[in-house]
C-alpha cells in the first residue's frame, strides 16, 4: 500500500508551547522557483508565478491564538473552455482562530458551524499549511479565458467518433409509453 504524498513544508511550524502570550510572531512565507513549480505540480496548476503569505500570529485571549495573514499569488490554470492557459491574480485575506476549547454541538443533528475560521488548538500551528489550503480554496473552480466561449448557445454537444450528436430538440423517451397509454384507454372503452 503507498502513502499519500507528503505536503511540502513551506516554514517550520510553529510550537505553541514556545510562544508568548504577549508578543505576535510575524511571518512571510515566500517559496523559492523550485518549490512554487513543485506546488503548482501538486495542485494541478500550469504554473505558480508568485507566492506570497505575510502576517501574523498573535494570542487572543489567555489560551487561543489567531493567524491574521494576507495571501498573494499569481497562478496560471487551463481554461476550463478552450484549455488555453488563463492567468490569475489572488489577493485573499486570512484568518484563523485556533481555540483551545470549542463549543460542543448541541442537540441531535450537528451541523457545520457559520464560523469557518475556528480550529482547534494543537502542540503546533502551521502557517505554512494555512496558505496552502487558502490558496486550493482561492483558485477559480472554472477559469476562463478572456473571448472563450461555449459552441452554439452554450450547450455542449459531444457524440462518439461517426455517430451524430444529439439535436436541441431533446428526445421524449416516455413517448412510446403515452401512445400505449392512449391505446390501452381506447381498447377499455370498446369493452
Amino acid at each position: 500500500m503507498t502513502k499519500p504524498p507528503t505536503p511540502p513544508v513551506l516554514c517550520p511550524p510553529i510550537r505553541v508551547a514556545a510562544l508568548n502570550a504577549r508578543k505576535p510572531v510575524r511571518f512571510d512565507v515566500q517559496p523559492d522557483s523550485a518549490m512554487r513549480t513543485q506546488l503548482a505540480q501538486d495542485m494541478g496548476l500550469i504554473a505558480l508565478r508568485k507566492f506570497r503569505f505575510q502576517g501574523e500570529l498573535r494570542p487572543l485571549g489567555k489560551r487561543d491564538w489567531e493567524i491574521s495573514a494576507t495571501l498573494g499569488a499569481t497562478v496560471v490554470q487551463s481554461c476550463a473552455v478552450t484549455l488555453d492557459p488563463v492567468t490569475t491574480r489572488i489577493d485573499e485575506p486570512v484568518l484563523r482562530r485556533y481555540l483551545a476549547e470549542l463549543p460542543d454541538p448541541t442537540g441531535t443533528e450537528v451541523e457545520m458551524p457559520e464560523d469557518d475560521t475556528q480550529e482547534i488548538l494543537g502542540t503546533v500551528i502551521d502557517p505554512g499549511a494555512v496558505a496552502l489550503e487558502a490558496l486550493a480554496l482561492a483558485l477559480p473552480a472554472f477559469p476562463r479565458a478572456d473571448g472563450a466561449a461555449l459552441p452554439g448557445a452554450g450547450v455542449l454537444s459531444a457524440a462518439p467518433a461517426g455517430a451524430a450528436p444529439l439535436e436541441d430538440a431533446r428526445p421524449k423517451p416516455f413517448a412510446a409509453l403515452e401512445g400505449l397509454r392512449e391505446k390501452l384507454l381506447r381498447d377499455t372503452d370498446k369493452s
